[in-house]
């Protein structure tokens, strides 16, 4: 049997029964496919059926302001994704007519849609024949033809492409995408049980000895070490508890999530050395010359390119601070529950 034949019957028996799957809405499938880069599908599903049901269209998400969609974005982390995601969908409203794109080169000029993403909308919600190349993907792919290209690379990606585009399935290019997927999910995962491949006498890895070598992966680079000093300021205030909060702007990590007004420092400070930073921190920008700090325990938050190192420390006033620079906005410490913060940031507040 090819290729097709082989992986169709496997899937017939194997196939996963997703959400997103057997659909030819492209909002849904779009939706799903942003949601599930860089997360697991287990984690995925529920923001997926959360985003369904508070922004049931493209319509209703581009009317969504940007600090809804990060807030129920929240816990999935890369953020940007949030608002590549809510600035296509407004992209579709203005400059689609509301309608969503329904060529491949269209739905690359989607903001936060590459090759990959592209090719899933296009063969899932149109059956366009564009091959999907996940990780599972080319994990199976070079294996069985023995393909040493380090993934994760635009050369990579094209000879990848190439091949399957010879193989694709070019009338039921969205079943011939799924089974490939699940195939390399389900079956050749990293450590598989070769016995039971359907694709056992064929394999170039299996005959060579190279399972455990394929598929090569390039160089990482080692994530940066960073050290974050959180300041959760409060006092009283018309019978409830007020502090401070700001928003991150610019081109960093967490871009549009708010914060507790924030030191960051090249390197790890403790006892008087992290004393006196700190009440130098709160006289410059909010004038307090004297407090008592809550210092919490560290906090360690793993991102792809950097470890943050982060400690928060609580200080409590009898009022709001002399002095309030503009990029901070006072709020009710219950209001935090609804605008949308780091993973760290909740972590911190589910630990008080």
């Amino acid at each position: 049997m090819s290729l097709l034949q082989k992986l169709n019957t496997w899937y017939e028996d194997y196939g996963r029964t997703l959400p997103w799957r057997g659909i030819d809405d492209p909002y849904r499938i779009w939706l799903s496919e942003i949601i599930l880069q860089q997360t697991r599908i287990e984690q995925g599903r529920d923001y997926y059926y959360r985003f369904v049901e508070a922004f049931p269209s493209v319509a209703d998400l581009a009317a969504a302001s940007e600090d809804q969609v990060l807030r129920l974005w929240q816990g999935l982390g890369y953020y940007s994704r949030a608002r590549n995601l809510h600035a296509a969908a407004q992209y579709i409203m203005k400059e689609c007519s509301g309608r969503f794109p329904e060529t491949h080169e269209g739905i690359l000029r989607l903001k936060g849609v590459g090759r990959y993403t592209a090719a899933a909308i296009a063969s899932f919600a149109f059956r366009l024949p564009y091959p999907v190349i996940d990780g599972n993907v080319y994990r199976f792919v070079s294996r069985l033809y023995g393909i040493t290209t380090p993934i994760g690379t635009d050369a990579a990606y094209s000879e990848f492409e190439q091949l399957l585009l010879r193989q694709i399935d070019r009338s039921r290019p969205d079943r011939f995408n799924a089974a490939l997927m699940d195939f390399g999910s389900l079956q050749c995962k990293p450590q598989p049980d070769c016995k039971t491949c359907p694709f056992a006498d064929e394999c170039d890895a299996l005959q060579t000895g190279r399972v455990d070598l394929l598929p090569v992966k390039a160089a990482k680079a080692k994530p940066i070490d960073r050290w974050f000093y959180y300041f959760d300021i409060r006092w009283p205030q018309d019978r409830t508890s007020c502090t401070l909060l700001e928003q991150r702007t610019g081109k960093d990590i967490w871009r549009g999530l708010y914060q507790f007004p924030l030191l960051e420092t090249e390197n790890v400070l403790d006892g008087d050395a992290l004393a006196a930073a700190a009440l130098h921190f709160i006289t410059e920008e909010f004038g307090i010359t004297a407090a008592s700090f809550q210092v919490s325990d560290p906090f360690k938050h793993q991102l792809t390119h950097r470890t943050i190192h982060a400690r928060f420390l609580r200080v409590e006033l009898r009022s709001k601070p002399s002095k309030v620079p503009p990029k901070y906005r006072v709020a009710e410490v219950e209001m935090i529950k609804k605008i949308p913060v780091s993973r760290l940031i909740d972590r911190y507040l589910q630990s008080l």
